[in-house]
């Protein structure tokens, strides 16, 4: 890829001029393409992303109590998240993927995009410090947080509270079948509140399969 045309989409994007390429570079190179990949980058920007998003919430939020702000963050830091905010910003386009791991779809993976957002994070704080860093988050997640009217419930304590008050036996997760390659995996789970309803759903990780499919049967019961 052009330097000169990543430079540009790194400023433009993450509002930081960068002095060393390479390092963001990095941070867009997936582990099937060579050595130098962005999984160390990846846990520095996921350990910054939570601290930035607490530390957000805990200034915007300053009546709720702790339950309510860990639920906004599990939802700002979330995979799921993550990986629209690299939607959005347009990382595919800069991602370097092995041909395999192409042909495979890890391009479309949320896994790898939500990892590759991280990482760019972690590539921000070492090189700008947290004031870079919390720039970036502040700005790619700026709806979403202020979307947020109500602290979100997660959707599988949704449906446990939903059986619990139409005097229903809890919701029974089944995982199901797991298909694609080792870096870009499906589970696909099913979850039924006995006698009442069922729904199934896909997802990159068994816990993000089982949100799924809880989400849809909220929506089925509802």
């Amino acid at each position: 890829m052009n330097e000169d045309v990543l430079r540009a989409w790194i400023s433009a994007t993450l509002g930081h001029a960068p002095r060393d390429v390479a390092l963001f570079q990095r941070a867009l190179t997936h582990g099937s393409y060579g050595s130098a990949h962005y999984e160390r980058l990846e846990f520095l920007g996921d350990r910054v992303l939570g601290l930035v998003a607490a530390d957000w919430l805990y200034a915007l939020f300053p009546d709720e109590p702790e339950g309510k702000l860990s639920r906004r963050l599990n939802a700002i830091v979330s995979r799921e998240t993550c990986a629209e905010i690299a939607r959005e910003i347009g990382v595919a386009t800069h991602l370097k993927l092995g041909k395999q791991a192409r042909d495979d779809g890890a391009v479309e993976s949320d896994n790898v995009l939500g990892d590759v957002v991280e990482a760019l994070i972690g590539a921000l704080f070492l090189e700008g410090g947290l004031p870079a860093a919390a720039g970036f988050v502040q700005r790619a997640w700026e709806q979403k947080v202020s979307g947020q009217a109500q602290a979100p419930k997660h959707p599988k304590s949704a449906l446990q509270e939903w059986a619990a008050a139409h005097r229903c036996k809890p919701p029974v997760y089944t995982t199901g079948t797991r298909t694609g390659p080792h870096h870009a995996p499906r589970f696909t789970v099913s979850v039924e509140i006995p006698g009442k309803a069922e729904a199934s759903a896909e997802g990159t990780s068994k816990q993000e399969a089982e949100t799924a499919a809880a989400r849809a049967l909220l929506e089925k019961l509802s």
